[in-house]
C-alpha cells in the first residue's frame, strides 16, 4: 500500500545540491488501472497502482533494459524525465521532483507514510505551497497524457 502527499513548492530547499539525487525517466502504458515502467537511474520497473488519491495498492516488478526499452515503444503520450531529490525531513524522506521540459518548470515534492493518519497529521516544511494530493492534474499519469500543443 503507497500511502502519499504531493505538494506544490514556495522555493527549493538551500543547498539542495547535498542530498542524493536519482534521474528518473518513466512512461504509462494505461492510466486506469495505472500500469507505468520507469527507469531510476541504471535500475528498470514495472508498476501496477490500483485506485485512489492518497492511498492505493502498489506493485513493483524489476525489468531489464532490453524489456524497458521494448515496453518504452509501446507507452502512449508523454514520457516524464525528473531529477528527484531525496531529502530528509524528520521522520520522513521527501521526495522532490524537478521535471525536465515539457513540464519544466514543474516541481513537486511528494512523501510517503506508514498510515492514512501519519499522512494526516504531517506538517510540511515552510519550503512547500500546496497541498496537490487530491488534484488529478499533479499526478505523473495524468501528467504524461498532457498535450502541449
Amino acid at each position: 500500500m503507497e500511502i502519499e502527499r504531493k505538494f506544490t513548492v514556495r522555493h527549493l530547499p538551500e543547498h539542495l545540491e547535498q542530498y542524493p539525487a536519482k534521474h528518473l525517466e518513466q512512461a504509462y502504458l494505461n492510466i486506469m488501472p495505472v500500469v507505468r515502467i520507469r527507469r531510476e537511474d541504471d535500475a528498470y520497473y514495472m508498476t501496477y497502482k490500483g485506485e485512489g488519491m492518497l492511498a492505493r495498492e502498489e506493485y513493483n516488478l524489476p525489468l531489464d533494459k532490453a524489456s524497458y526499452r521494448h515496453l518504452l515503444s509501446k507507452c502512449d503520450g508523454n514520457v516524464i524525465s525528473k531529477k528527484r531529490y531525496l531529502i530528509p525531513f524528520g521522520s520522513h524522506t521527501i521526495e522532490l521532483d524537478i521535471f525536465a521540459p515539457p513540464f519544466a518548470p514543474l516541481i513537486i515534492a511528494e512523501v510517503e507514510f506508514d498510515t492514512k493518519e501519519a499522512a494526516a497529521g504531517f506538517v510540511p516544511p515552510a519550503w512547500f505551497l500546496e497541498d496537490v494530493t487530491y488534484q488529478k492534474e499533479y499526478h505523473n499519469s495524468n501528467l504524461s497524457r498532457k498535450s502541449f500543443d
